[in-house]
């Protein structure tokens, strides 16, 4: 179920300052889905207040309030010639609040609590997918913030429903997410995407060697016409390529047709994520990727996520960096 915000919305997180116009004053709303087929803006911003692939994915819940945590930060942004707030449209979120019930209701010291989580996994998965191929199909480009990297796979099949072939994606993270099929989870959206034709070609920006396994190496290498990756390491530790010949790698690969851009917030050094380590890319690095592939003609949906502000290092740091990542994209 989609739940679409209203002007009042926005502004319950807008601090308003005399002399001052802020972004949620000025960003625009619909009164339903259907009204974004004739609106003239370009971007649709969504939100996915969930963690429940996290957790299927034994990883640490907190991702399902980065979506409320952005609008924090970016309603109170300033509207400028620089950054024009209604260049968007904030449509809304889509209301996880049934499956996180029903997940927070479930024993964790179940035999088959993981799956029983991928199955409320699965029904988001479907919902996603409805809302993205409509946004998609009326010509428009979802900024989608998580919630889970499980939900890559509701992006990737909406997209593909909506244009018809299966689509490309590059992906900022220092994890490949191409795991096992078993129960869903955050671990295995582009697997998923894959075996179910909706994923065509996918490249992997910053994979981390320590936390690559030798089986997800020998199952890539058996794909390698379909699956491609940069280490981190080879960018940043020994610079044997640098950031932008990495990035021309990865459009070389995926923009010559359309494709996702999934950015996994656990790539970023120091980031409040399910995932937080100390060594990554910086958020400036991250900036200038957005920037660089959300511009391109053939992107088809911006997707961020894995963000956690109960684990961020201090206050507002996701919200915040999400805002710098949302504002980037509508500037074009």
């Amino acid at each position: 179920m989609l739940k679409i915000y209203t002007k009042e919305d926005l502004l319950s997180y807008t601090n308003a300052r005399r002399g001052e116009l802020k972004f949620g004053q000025v960003t625009l709303t619909v009164s339903s889905l259907e009204d974004l087929k004739d609106a003239p803006q370009k971007y649709i911003l969504l939100g996915i207040p969930e963690d429940i692939g996290v957790r299927a994915n034994h990883g640490k819940p907190g991702a399902s309030k980065a979506w409320e945590a952005l609008l924090s930060a970016l309603c109170n942004i300033q509207q400028t010639q620089y950054c024009q707030a209604n260049s968007c449209i904030v449509l809304g979120e889509l209301d996880c609040t049934q499956q996180m019930q029903q997940a927070a209701a479930l024993d964790t010291s179940e035999t088959h609590y993981v799956e029983k989580l991928g199955e409320l996994v699965s029904q988001i998965d479907h919902l996603l997918a409805e809302i993205i191929e409509t946004i998609v199909s009326f010509g428009k480009v979802p900024i989608v913030v998580g919630g889970g990297h499980n939900n890559s796979f509701g992006n990737l099949k909406g997209a593909s429903k909506a244009l018809g072939i299966p689509i490309n994606c590059i992906n900022f993270d220092a994890h490949t997410d191409f795991r096992a099929l078993e129960h869903r989870h955050s671990g295995n959206g582009f697997s998923y995407a894959a075996q179910e034709g909706f994923l065509e070609r996918y490249f992997i920006f910053g994979l981390h060697r320590n936390y690559t396994s030798q089986v997800q190496l020998d199952r890539m290498a058996k794909v390698a016409e379909k699956v491609r990756f940069s280490f981190f390491e080879d960018i940043s530790v020994t610079q044997k390529k640098s950031f932008a010949e990495a990035m021309q790698e990865a459009e070389g690969f995926c923009c010559t047709a359309s494709f996702g851009l999934e950015i996994d917030m656990d790539a970023i050094a120091g980031m409040g994520s399910s995932a937080i380590g100390p060594s990554g890319f910086s958020v400036e690095d991250c900036r200038r990727f957005v920037r660089y592939f959300s511009e391109k003609k053939h992107c088809s949906y911006i997707h961020i996520c894995e963000g956690a502000p109960n684990r961020e290092l201090f206050a507002g740091q996701v919200g915040k960096t999400i805002a710098y990542l949302v504002s980037d994209i509508i500037a074009h």
